[in-house]
């Protein structure tokens, strides 16, 4: 069998030049000198090795990363092609290369945005979180859900963790149709005694409760509380039709995942991952406001965006928000428990993945760091410990292969750059 067809078909995986340099972008004009804030240049440089490592696995035709470090920017680069290099791009495809501000789509990594949104409209005193979704919408009491809370809502035990297995994947687009399936959905539970990712359903839920309150979709509130005062191009749900052509496109890529994996995809998704290659680069998805699962944003940008919660609410001097509604919004909700969706051991605040020690999603000695993965492979947190926010963002879509060593090396060698020192308080704390 050639390699080239193997590599393609088998393997799926995106050519890699043999030139690196001739695909990596570095922003010089961010870029710090990293002595000027007590970092290391060969720290930084293996950061950048482990980058370049997952990058040869072939699975992430693009990668993106921001870091900040004391609030300074120390990396922002890219790697790859935004479009035109996947598994199944023939060499008559045009190739865009990636660059640090290409945006992509976060997927999952969007549920901490759209659960700040929620916390901000606690915070201006339009919702109380712990009170019924039932109380603002009376629709989603049907079927025995009039006790399920906001709050449980973001912490991923509201009861509702998925559609209904038969739900045409075009229902997405119908933000009152979706609502009609979840308002007439059973919960598995009611009480918010077990925990079951919500992977697409909470961000409609919110969504509607928003929109109930505020009088405009949910979008229109970010752009007044978050886009507009940190002046971003990007982030929104969806893409513009203006910024579309930037946008890097996602692809299924790595060997095809055996029944098992893909049982567990589907039980979180409701697809498997070669639908949601199609899916993300619809130009539906992008006309449509997906609360869980499709704001866009570049690597910057989400860096940004955890700077502001790492500094307790301001950017640039500006207040975004009040220190205790971020503190709010981190706050473990119950305790380390086994997800039932994702059947991993999990620690969640009300709408974000929080850390853990010895070992965590966010490095070792990680539990005072938060933030959020998209779709395995997006990876945006802050760590008040160690006063670093990041923003790896990737164009691959697959489960198991074999970047998750590099990568979990990656993310590692991002949390040794600076100690992880208990006696530092967590900004969010004050």
């Amino acid at each position: 069998m050639p390699m080239q067809f193997l590599r393609q078909n088998v393997l799926r995986l995106s050519p890699v030049p043999e030139d690196l340099d001739e695909v990596i972008r570095i922003d010089t004009r961010r870029e710090v000198d990293p002595a000027s804030v007590g970092l290391r240049r060969p720290d930084l440089d293996r950061v950048w090795d482990e980058v370049v490592k997952v990058y040869r696995s072939g699975v992430h035709p693009a990668i993106t990363i921001h870091l900040r470090y004391r609030g300074r920017t120390v990396m922002a680069r890219s790697i790859g092609h935004a479009r035109g290099n996947g598994p199944h791009d023939g060499p008559a495809s045009a190739r865009v290369l990636a660059r640090p501000d290409t945006p992509m789509c976060l997927f999952s990594a969007s549920k901490a945005v759209t659960a700040l949104l929620m916390h901000l409209l606690a915070e201006d005193g339009l919702v109380e979180l712990d009170r019924p979704v039932a109380f603002y919408n009376p629709e989603f009491g049907r079927k025995g859900k009039d006790s399920i809370t906001l709050h449980q809502v973001l912490a991923h035990r509201g009861g509702i963790p998925g559609l209904p297995s038969d739900t045409p994947i075009e229902t997405l687009w119908d933000e009152d149709a979706t609502w009609e399936l979840l308002c007439d959905s059973e919960p598995i539970i009611t009480d918010g005694s077990k925990l079951a990712y919500h992977a697409i359903t909470g961000g409609f839920v919110l969504q509607r409760v928003l929109r109930t309150v505020t009088g405009a979709d949910i979008d229109a509130y970010l752009e007044r509380k978050i886009r507009g005062p940190m002046k971003m191009k990007y982030f929104t749900y969806g893409a513009r039709p203006e910024h579309r052509a930037a946008l890097a496109l996602s692809y299924a890529t790595g060997p095809r995942q055996g029944p098992v994996l893909n049982a567990l995809i589907r039980r979180a998704l409701g697809t498997d991952m070669e639908a949601i290659e199609t899916i993300s680069n619809d130009p539906r998805f992008h006309e449509a406001i997906i609360p869980a699962g499709n704001l866009v944003a570049t690597a910057a940008e989400v860096s940004a965006f955890f700077q502001m919660m790492l500094d307790g609410g301001t950017w640039r001097g500006r207040r975004i928000c009040r220190p205790e509604t971020i503190a709010g919004a981190v706050r473990e909700v119950g305790s380390r428990a086994l997800d039932r969706t994702l059947l991993l051991p999990m620690r969640y605040s009300a709408g974000l993945m929080l850390g853990d020690a010895p070992f965590g999603l966010w490095g070792p000695h990680s539990r005072e760091a938060f933030g959020h993965v998209g779709l395995i492979n997006k990876f945006a947190w802050a760590d008040p410990q160690r006063q670093l926010s990041a923003a790896i963002l990737t164009s691959g879509i697959l489960l198991v292969a074999h970047h998750l060593w590099p990568f979990a090396r990656l993310v590692g060698r991002v949390a040794d750059l600076a100690p992880s020192t208990p006696e530092r308080k967590a900004v969010t704390a004050a």
